[in-house]
C-alpha cells in the first residue's frame, strides 16, 4: 500500500477500510489500516526515479498494522469470525550507518488488550544463519535490524512472527514477514578478464566485429546502480588514424570504425575500455578498465615476387637430384604461413619434365632440381619460364605482379658416358656340341658420345663354363669349348656370360651386356640301367626286379626305351629273362626253376628313341638267395648271396671258436700263476728274514745342524690369523697344515711277497727320484701333535760323537746322502 501522489494529511492519524472478495466462493474479507502521519514521512515502497535513495529514520515510523477478522455472508447479516493478521514488506536500506538496532516496524494484536501477549520471530536472520540479525522486542512487538544489511550478500529475508499468551498457547496463528534490502551503488563494475585478446584481418572494412569485452557489477542490475556502460579510453598506436574501432557502450562489441588496417605496418593495437555504472554517468558512477590487445591478421595482399628476372644454372648429364639453381622471391606477408609460403611452377621449356621446383621450408628459396637426366647429345641447353605463388589464394581485390614470373637458363656439361648394348639382354639359339671356334654372334655396344672419338674395347665378364671367346675390337662371340647342355652350368637349357665394353674415355667408362645361349638338345647320351642292384629268390615266380633307365637328354632323345639281355653270353638269355611293361620300365626274372644262390652281374642293353638311337650296356648286379614263404631272403641266405661259400662260412666259424679257446686258456693261467704268487714260500729261515727289522719311521732331520729349531713353534697356535694372512710362497712345513697339500706317488709300504731283492732295489729308486723324502735341505714336516706337550726343550742336548771319522762312504749311499756327505766329507779342509 503507498500513495500514488503528495498526500496534506490535516491529522495525525488516517484509518482506512480495505475489503477483499473471492467471487467464487463469496467470501469477503474487510480489514482496518490505521496509519500515524509524521513529519516529512514518505512511504518506505517508493522511489522516486532517478533519484539516489537514502536511509530512512525508522525510528520515526510507527505504524500498527490492525488484525483483520473474517466474516461471512448469512441471512442474518455479517457474522464476525476470526481474524488474521497481515504485515506488508518492509523495505531495508543496505550499509546503514545505525545506530543500532534500528526499528524496523512493530507488530501486535488486538487481544493485548484482554491478554498478555508474548511475540518472537523465526527464520533466516533470527534463529537460522544468519543468527540474530533482526529481533523482537516480545513484549511491544517492536522489530528491529541489528547490523548494516548488504544487499549482494543477501537481497531479502523470509521471516515468521509469532503471538503466543503467557502460558505459551498460540493466540494468533503466525504472519509471514517479507524483508527487502535496498540497493546502495557501494560496488565498481568488474571486468572478466584485465587483458582480452582479439583479431581482425587486415583490410577489413568499417563495423567489422573484432571482439566482446564484458564486466559485471555486483549492485542490482534493475537499477542504475547496476547498468554498465562502456567507452575507449585511449588506442595505441593511433595509426592511420586515432579512432580505429569503436565500442557498443551497452553490450561492450568492439567494431572497426575506420578503413586502413595493414599488418605490414601496423600488427597489434592496444586499446583501454572503461565501464561505469549508474547508465555511464561519470559523476555519479563507479569506473573500472580493462585492456584489449588487437591483433592484425595477415590476408594474401600481397603477391610473391622475384628478386631478379633471370636465372641462370648447370648441369652434367646423366645426373639426377642436383638442385641445378635457387630462386629467390620477395613475400611482405606473414613469414612461414600459407600466404608467405611459396609454390613454383614451370610454365615453359621443359616439355619432357627433366626438372621440378622444390620450396626451401626456412628461406623459402625455389630450388630448381633435375628429376630426369638430361642427355648432352639430346639438348646443350634449356630456357624455363618459372612462375610463383603462394599457398593461400591472393585477396580479394589483389593481382598478380607482373614480377612474379622469371626466365631459368640451364647449361648442360658433356660428360664421358659409359657405352651400351643395344640388345641387353641378347639371346641366341644353336645345337649343343658346335666345335670349338665356331662364330656364334657378334655382341656389339654403341659409344652415347657422338661428339667424342673414342674406341671401345671388349672383355669377359662372367663366363662360368669358359666356352666363349669374345674379339676385343669388334665383339665377335666364338666358342672356346664345346657347349653341352647337360653341364651343371646350363639352367633351363640357357647358358649366361656376360662381356664388358670398355671406352677410352677421361675418366675411362665402361657398361656390361648379357648374352643367353639357348642350347638345342641332340642325342649325345646314351641312356643308364636303373637300379644298380637288385635281390631276386633263387626260385622264380616268387619275385622279379622292375628296371627303368635314366637319360641325360630331354624329349625327343630319351625314352621310350628297349630293355634286352646280349646273346653273349649265352648263360645270360639262358638264366635271365626280359618283360617289357610300357616305355619306360620293364622286368627282370628268373627263366630257369633254380639258380644257386649268389650274385650275378646280369648285362642289360638298353636303347633310347633318339635320331640316331644310342645304348648303353649296364650291368645290374643280382642278390640270388633263398627265400621264406613270403618271399623275404633268409639270413644264411642273404650270407650266401653275398658270394661266401659254404666252406668259407665253415672255415670262419672254426677260426673263431679257436679264438675264443685260447683266450679262455690265457684267463687260466694268469688266474694260477697269481695264487701261485701269493703262496710261494721265501728260500731263507723265517727267522733271517729282515722284512721283520726293516721298519718305516718318519725322517725327522738332516744332523745335527737342525737343533737350533725354536720348539716352541712345535705348539699348537691359539690363532690361525697369522697364517691366514701370510703371503703366498714357501711356508714354514712346521706348522699344522691349513689346506690341500700336493699329492706325491706313494711309496709302497707292504714288501711285494716277492722276490726281496727286486723290493728293495724298487724302493731304492723310488727314494732317490722322490723329491719329498728325508733329509730335507730346508725345515722338516713334522706332524702335528697337538698343543700343550709336557716335555721340557731339547735344544741343550749335544752330539756325544767326539774324534775324526771318515765319512767318504756316504759318496756310495747315493744322491740322498749326497748333502751329507758334502758336509761331513769336507771337514779336513774346513
Amino acid at each position: 500500500m503507498y500513495a500514488v501522489h503528495q498526500v496534506q494529511m490535516a491529522s495525525k492519524q488516517l484509518i482506512l477500510m480495505v475489503t477483499a472478495w473471492d467471487p467464487q466462493t463469496l467470501g469477503r474479507w474487510e480489514a482496518i489500516v490505521r496509519f500515524l502521519v509524521g513529519e516529512k514521512l514518505q512511504h518506505n515502497g517508493h522511489k522516486p526515479k532517478g533519484r539516489k535513495s537514502g536511509p530512512v529514520d525508522l525510528a520515526q515510523q510507527q505504524s500498527d498494522t490492525l488484525l483483520p477478522w473474517r466474516q461471512h455472508q448469512s441471512a442474518k447479516g455479517l457474522r464476525r469470525q476470526k481474524r488474521d493478521w497481515v504485515i506488508p514488506p518492509i523495505n531495508v536500506p543496505e550499509n546503514s550507518r545505525g545506530p543500532f538496532p534500528q526499528q524496523l516496524v512493530r507488530i501486535r494484536s488486538d487481544k493485548d488488550k484482554e491478554i498478555h501477549i508474548r511475540y518472537s520471530i523465526t527464520g533466516v536472520g533470527a534463529d537460522q544463519p544468519p543468527m540474530e540479525v533482526f529481533s523482537i522486542d516480545p513484549v511491544s512487538g517492536r522489530m528491529y535490524v541489528t547490523r548494516p544489511m548488504d544487499r549482494e550478500e543477501r537481497a531479502s529475508y523470509h521471516l515468521r512472527a509469532h503471538a503466543v499468551d503467557m502460558n505459551g498457547n498460540k493466540v494468533e496463528n503466525p504472519i509471514d514477514l517479507y524483508i527487502y534490502v535496498i540497493d546502495m551503488n557501494d560496488n565498481r563494475p568488474e571486468f572478466i578478464n584485465q587483458v582480452y585478446n582479439g583479431s581482425v584481418d587486415e583490410g577489413s572494412k568499417p563495423g567489422t566485429y573484432v571482439m566482446t569485452v564484458t564486466a559485471n557489477d555486483a549492485d542490482d542490475s534493475t537499477t542504475a546502480n547496476g547498468m554498465v556502460r562502456y567507452r575507449i579510453v585511449t588506442q595505441t598506436p593511433q595509426s592511420p588514424s586515432q579512432n580505429m574501432f569503436t565500442i557498443n557502450s551497452e553490450t561492450g562489441d568492439i567494431v572497426t570504425v575506420a578503413a586502413g588496417l595493414d599488418r605490414e605496418k601496423v600488427q597489434q593495437y592496444m586499446v583501454i575500455v572503461q565501464a561505469t555504472d549508474m547508465e555511464g554517468n561519470l559523476n555519479y558512477g563507479l569506473s573500472n578498465t580493462a585492456t584489449a590487445i588487437i591483433t592484425v591478421t595477415d590476408v594474401n595482399d600481397n603477391p610473391p615476387e622475384f628478386t631478379t628476372s633471370t636465372y641462370s644454372g648447370e648441369v652434367p648429364e646423366n645426373r639426377v637430384e642436383v638442385v641445378v639453381a635457387n630462386l629467390t622471391v620477395m613475400d611482405r606477408d606473414q613469414p612461414h604461413s600459407p600466404n608467405w609460403n611459396a609454390i613454383y611452377r614451370i610454365i615453359s621449356g621443359d616439355p619432357s619434365g627433366h626438372f621440378t621446383i622444390r620450396t626451401d621450408p626456412v628461406t623459402n628459396e625455389g630450388m630448381v632440381t633435375v628429376v630426369k637426366a638430361v642427355d648432352y647429345e639430346m639438348n646443350r641447353a634449356f630456357m624455363l619460364t618459372v612462375m610463383v605463388s603462394n599457398q593461400a589464394p591472393l585477396a580479394s581485390g589483389i593481382q598478380m605482379s607482373f614480377q612474379s614470373t622469371a626466365g631459368v637458363t640451364i647449361s648442360v656439361t658433356d660428360v664421358n658416358e659409359a657405352p651400351y648394348f643395344p640388345t641387353n639382354h641378347k639371346l641366341i639359339r644353336l645345337e649343343e656340341g658346335v666345335p670349338t671356334g665356331t662364330v656364334l654372334t657378334t655382341f656389339s655396344a654403341v659409344d652415347p658420345d657422338r661428339f667424342m672419338q673414342q674406341a671401345v674395347r671388349y672383355s669377359k665378364l662372367s663366363d662360368p663354363a669358359n666356352w666363349l671367346n669374345i674379339n676385343a675390337t669388334n665383339g665377335q662371340i666364338t666358342t672356346a669349348a664345346v657347349l653341352d647342355r647337360e653341364s651343371d652350368y646350363i639352367k633351363n637349357n640357357v647358358y649366361e656370360a656376360t662381356f664388358l665394353a670398355a671406352d677410352n674415355g677421361i675418366p675411362p667408362a665402361s657398361g656390361t651386356g648379357t648374352l643367353q645361349i639357348y642350347l638345342i638338345d641332340i642325342n649325345d647320351n646314351a641312356p643308364e640301367l636303373l637300379p644298380k642292384e637288385a635281390q631276386i629268390c633263387e626260385k622264380p615266380n616268387l619275385n622279379v626286379i622292375n628296371i627303368t633307365a635314366a637319360d641325360a637328354d630331354i624329349d625327343p632323345n630319351v625314352g621310350p626305351f628297349v630293355f634286352e639281355l646280349p646273346s653273349v653270353p649265352s648263360a645270360v638269355r639262358k638264366n635271365w629273362t626280359i618283360t617289357r611293361l610300357n616305355g619306360d620300365y620293364a622286368q627282370l626274372s628268373l627263366r630257369i626253376m633254380y639258380l644257386e644262390a649268389g650274385v650275378y652281374d646280369v648285362p642289360i642293353i638298353v636303347t633310347d628313341s633318339g635320331n640316331p638311337p644310342l645304348y648303353n650296356t649296364s650291368i645290374i648286379k643280382v642278390k640270388v638267395c633263398p627265400c621264406d614263404e613270403n618271399g623275404d631272403c633268409t639270413t644264411i641266405g642273404a650270407v650266401a648271396a653275398a658270394g661266401l661259400g659254404t666252406g668259407a662260412i665253415i672255415a670262419i666259424l672254426i677260426c673263431i671258436i679257436i679264438l675264443l679257446t685260447m683266450v679262455l686258456l690265457f684267463v687260466v693261467w694268469m688266474k694260477r700263476r697269481e695264487k701261485e704268487r701269493h703262496t710261494k714260500q721265501l728260500l731263507i729261515d723265517p727267522e733271517d728274514d729282515v722284512r721283520d727289522n726293516i721298519l718305516k719311521y718318519d725322517e725327522e732331520g738332516g744332523g745335527e745342524e737342525d737343533q737350533d729349531y725354536d720348539l716352541s713353534q712345535l705348539q699348537q697356535p691359539e690363532t690361525m690369523d697369522h697364517v691366514l694372512n701370510k703371503a703366498p710362497g714357501v711356508r714354514r712345513v712346521d706348522e699344522r697344515p691349513i689346506g690341500a697339500e700336493p699329492q706325491y706317488p706313494i711309496r709302497p709300504v707292504i714288501p711285494h711277497p716277492g722276490d726281496i731283492g727286486d723290493f728293495i732295489n724298487e724302493g731304492l729308486r723310488a727314494a732317490d727320484n722322490d723329491p719329498t723324502a728325508p733329509p730335507y735341505d730346508s725345515l722338516l714336516v713334522f706332524d702335528y701333535e697337538g698343543s700343550g706337550s709336557t716335555a721340557g726343550s731339547v735344544s741343550s742336548l749335544n752330539s756325544s760323537s767326539s774324534g775324526d771319522q771318515d765319512y767318504d762312504y756316504l759318496n756310495d749311499w747315493g744322491p740322498r746322502f749326497k748333502k751329507l756327505a758334502d758336509m761331513y766329507g769336507g771337514g779336513e779342509e774346513d
